[in-house]
């Protein structure tokens, strides 16, 4: 009886046994995706959490980096406690900065032995334009010559948005700027302990450090925009007329009257006793002011092939817009330099024309040109793709970075408050302008900061390097004079 009982329950057992294995199986199935439905639920959560927090510091960010003044009357201190001098954490950028960021080395060469004393910097205010002093992050200013036009102003003003753009990143600094078209301090005045000096060109036989000038952040009484918006304005204008259907000839338009660098070019006009390819224009600025400047928008002037570069009392700060027009530019060889020039080469991103012989320089670089239309479009195209791409706001802000930390690096002293300074701020300029000034400024306005420190410094080149460099361009240079003399040689006398 008990065996029948036992064999009983083994075969009763036996029969429930695949029952059992469907019940836990479905147990482990529910617990599984219960668990899984869990962990999705907290990424989930996790995820939202971290873009709402991230929502959240930058609406805080953005609001606290408004300009803190209702615009309505004149501000006379700052009051900029309402944004912070300094971000606890940055994240490193993985990209290299453009290549023309080595040139910083080369200007702070003369320094980098001996350090910048005190007294280097003291020097220099026999020069300058105004003192610039950062002190944990704020600003002050002692201005000793009137500047040209606002070019003070808005120098000022860019190095105020670096500050909101990177609070916190820059070092004390004590820098003395000239705001003038030449350079000041030349080489065989001051052949040991050069007086150290911020300016916006340099020269072979100067010294100096170059910094991007103040148009950056708007040209104001030719009512040329913050560069931002101008390069946005001539990047459209480039799509407007293809470059084979452009004007065949070299455009440029200007005041002639500054230079006798200038007014000679104007003698390559178009005449009835001679055709150099060029079609050359005389601004008057008076007029275009009484006007509202209607005849003067840059974005109007990528009509032609080629468009030409020439100095004016000095260095010129058209350069950048002549560059960006997609025409091939005849750049007539300059005597004076600034923070990017260095790094275009000709034949590349431009084509060299000489200062002595203007006319028949130009006249045969428009000949190459309409008859390698695709060269000449291609070298147009790179001198832009050079401006559009290295000259982003981003760069600017980076070159002035690197600028200022490179020089800071070599001060001997400890930089001070002048006394009976105020702070100065972003604040107290824009609600001491009004117009076309306050509109630029505001239009300029860095919002809020970077999370992302700027792009990593390329390092120096070496003399040999440097030395490889200007010979290069020279040789190409040369090559180009080469195929001019040939040119006119082999023409008809009756075409010359």
């Amino acid at each position: 009886m008990a065996g029948s009982l036992s064999s009983l329950h083994g075969e009763q057992l036996h029969a429930h046994l695949p029952t059992a294995r469907r019940v836990l199986k479905r147990w482990t199935s529910a617990t599984s995706l219960l668990f899984f439905t869990f962990l999705l639920f907290g990424a989930f959560v996790y995820i939202i959490d971290n873009l709402f927090a991230n929502f959240l510091i930058t609406k805080r960010l953005e609001n606290s980096f408004s300009l803190n003044y209702s615009g309505e009357r004149e501000t006379t201190t700052c009051n900029c406690n309402h944004y912070p001098t300094a971000l606890e954490t940055y994240e490193s950028s993985d990209a290299a900065c453009p290549e023309y960021f080595r040139w910083i080395h080369d200007d702070l060469r003369p320094w980098k032995s001996t350090g910048i004393t005190k007294d280097m910097v003291e020097r220099a205010k026999e020069f300058a334009s105004f003192r610039l002093i950062i002190i944990k992050g704020k600003a002050y200013v002692e201005r000793y010559k009137k500047s040209f036009q606002t070019r003070d102003l808005f120098t000022i003003w860019g190095i105020l948005q670096l500050l909101r753009l990177y609070p916190g990143k820059l070092p004390d600094l004590d820098v003395m700027f000239w705001c003038g078209d030449k350079p000041k301090v030349l080489k065989h005045d001051h052949a040991t302990s050069p007086p150290a000096l911020f300016q916006y060109c340099g020269r072979q036989d100067s010294l100096g450090i170059i910094f991007p000038d103040w148009s950056f952040w708007g040209w104001g009484e030719l009512s040329i925009e913050p560069w931002k918006n101008m390069l946005a304005r001539l990047i459209e204008s480039n799509k407007k007329i293809k470059w084979k259907s452009r004007v065949p000839y070299a455009y440029w338009k200007g005041n002639p009257a500054v230079s006798t660098n200038r007014e000679e070019l104007m003698m390559c006009n178009v005449s009835d006793k001679h055709e150099w390819n060029a079609r050359l224009y005389s601004q008057n600025w008076f007029k275009e002011k009484m006007q509202g400047f209607k005849d003067s928008k840059l974005e109007d002037q990528c009509t032609h092939r080629y468009k030409i570069y020439v100095e004016g009392r000095g260095w010129s700060v058209s350069n950048k817009y002549i560059l960006s027009c997609d025409s091939m530019t005849l750049l007539i060889k300059p005597r004076y330099y600034d923070f990017y020039m260095r790094s275009m080469v000709p034949m590349q991103h431009y084509w060299p024309i000489s200062s002595k012989n203007k006319c028949r320089d130009i006249k045969f670089a428009v000949e190459w040109g309409n008859s390698h239309p695709d060269k000449a479009q291609a070298i147009g195209k790179a001198g832009s793709r050079f401006i559009q791409e290295n000259l982003k706001m981003e760069n600017i802000y980076a070159y002035m970075y690197h600028s200022l930390r490179e020089y800071a690096n070599l001060l001997k002293f400890k930089p001070e408050i002048p006394e009976g300074r105020a702070e100065i701020c972003p604040e107290l300029i824009a609600s001491q302008e009004g117009g076309l000034w306050r509109k630029f400024m505001l239009g300029s306005m860095v919002k809020s900061p970077s999370n992302t420190l700027p792009c990593t410094m390329p390092s120096p080149l070496d003399p040999s390097a440097l030395k490889a460099l200007f010979e290069r361009n020279e040789n190409i240079t040369t090559q180009v004079t080469m195929w001019e003399q040939e040119y006119w040689e082999n023409l008809p006398p009756d075409h010359h």
